[in-house]
């Protein structure tokens, strides 16, 4: 959190309040924590050395089964540890574990190829691309969730069938609704605040105990670590409560789904101009935007599994649901992949609204941030004209890829995607939602039972 940080300060402030213990944790390929709780003489030992972490992490899925396709680690590789880096800037204390002592940990340490498809290691990488073209990257992520009953050994006897909304009604921006729950609602506030992830507003959207949070903006690896804390706490905030919070894309068919907005600008390296801004153009738009849209334009049928990394993310791209399905752009329109918000010389920003709540806010950022750069660095124009009205029907500059495996193939084989991120992560990466896919389509649903059972 703060960049005056040092080793010995860490470690004198921490022996002066007797700390006896601290949570470490990596962030694996969905975006998941991975952690231990470790004594405070082992962490004196390792705080500078990095501490040894089984590289399982990236050789499994969010279930813990271990994938068959893995090059990087697997039963033929024996799963040994890899050396995982303590970042001393992430140095946080957990307000809802009596300000237990956290940090965030990575791969970057050049000894592995487990660094090359390490997520958080990812971002740093194409952050320091940003930097050395002479850009500081300003981000922040927005999500929306459902908070259900945590009824969770109901759950897993009746598999997920019984699913109980922490309240009723479809009810956008109350107060009301807001204040049923206000010691869940506050706590979110004021105990993400204290956890160093400073919340810019937060508030009830469409759908029964749906709740909307904007994160206050930051540079991009900072904002991908609120990002990713924000979903853990908000999860163990609500376990506090009696409350299931959940960021799934789609969790009902008959409601919109889960947004994870991703807000970004680039800023002169002193930090003192937004370089998105321009005064003297009609729109507030400069040709530097210009381009970093024109990239991410040109790039995200080729990396959108990275924005959407599930099977059940593309169940939320979907025409009319607030979620955009073609390959699009405007200013303020909300039907679009893109949406420019030229608000003036501080805030003016691209928002990408393809990022679902469950995508790995690392690899949506590291998305968001090199196909932008690629536009910049290849000088590209904008030619796509913005939408005017229905960005649905505005399909002739092409319509996203429908399904996991499809958004997966053109990732897979994309000469671009290897440009962007390396062809061992595109490989290990691709070779991940293979997986997610193939576990989908071998499971027998409750859909095909009810339509299929008796009639054929």
């Amino acid at each position: 959190m703060s960049q005056k940080l040092t080793i010995a300060n860490i470690l004198q402030q921490l022996t002066d309040q007797n700390i006896q213990k601290v949570k470490l944790a990596v962030t694996d390929i969905d975006g998941v924590l991975r952690g231990k709780v470790i004594s405070f003489d082992k962490f004196k030992s390792i705080i500078t050395s990095g501490f040894g972490f089984c590289d399982v992490v990236f050789g499994w899925d969010s279930g813990d089964v271990a994938y068959d396709n893995s090059k990087v680690t697997g039963w033929h590789t024996g799963y040994p540890d890899k050396t995982a880096i303590i970042d001393i800037g992430t140095f946080r204390r957990i307000p809802w574990e009596s300000d237990l002592p956290f940090f965030l940990a990575d791969f970057d340490n050049g000894e592995s190829n487990i660094a090359a498809v390490c997520p958080r290691t990812l971002l740093k990488r194409i952050n320091k691309q940003a930097q050395d073209a002479g850009y500081i990257s300003y981000c922040s992520q927005e999500f929306e969730w459902f908070n259900l009953e945590d009824n969770t050994a109901e759950l897993y006897s009746g598999k997920f069938r019984d699913f109980k909304p922490m309240d009723n009604g479809m009810f956008g921006y109350s107060v009301l609704r807001a204040s049923q729950k206000s010691a869940f609602f506050h706590d979110l506030f004021d105990l993400l605040v204290r956890f160093g992830i400073p919340i810019e507003g937060i508030h009830t959207e469409t759908g029964p105990g749906v709740y909307e949070a904007a994160i206050t903006y930051s540079t991009i690896l900072e904002a991908a670590d609120r990002a990713v804390l924000f979903k853990s706490g908000v999860k163990e905030i609500g376990y506090r409560h009696g409350i299931l919070p959940t960021f799934i894309a789609k969790f009902s068919e008959h409601l919109p789904g889960n947004s994870g907005h991703v807000h970004q600008s680039l800023w002169s390296i002193d930090g003192k101009e937004n370089l998105f801004y321009d005064k003297n153009s009609k729109t507030g738009i400069s040709p530097l935007m210009e381009s970093y849209i024109a990239g991410q334009l040109y790039c995200l049928p080729y990396i959108l599994p990275m924005y959407a990394p599930t099977v059940n993310s593309f169940k939320r791209l979907v025409e009319g649901a607030w979620a955009p399905t073609t390959v699009t752009w405007a200013i303020d329109n909300r039907t679009t992949a893109l949406r420019a918000l030229p608000t003036g010389e501080k805030s003016t920003r691209l928002e990408t609204r393809v990022v679902g709540s469950d995508a790995n806010p690392y690899l949506a950022m590291a998305a968001c941030l090199a196909s932008g750069l690629y536009g910049v660095q290849h000088k590209m124009k904008l030619e796509i004209p913005a939408t005017v009205g229905n960005g649905y029907a505005d399909t002739q500059h092409g319509i996203l890829p429908a399904n996991l495996w499809e958004a997966t193939q053109a990732m897979k084989n994309s000469a671009l995607a290897k440009e962007l991120f390396g062809e061992e992560f595109v490989a290990h990466f691709t070779g991940t939602r293979e997986w997610e896919w193939r576990q989908f389509s071998k499971v027998v649903t409750d859909w095909e039972l009810k339509r299929y059972l008796e009639i054929i």
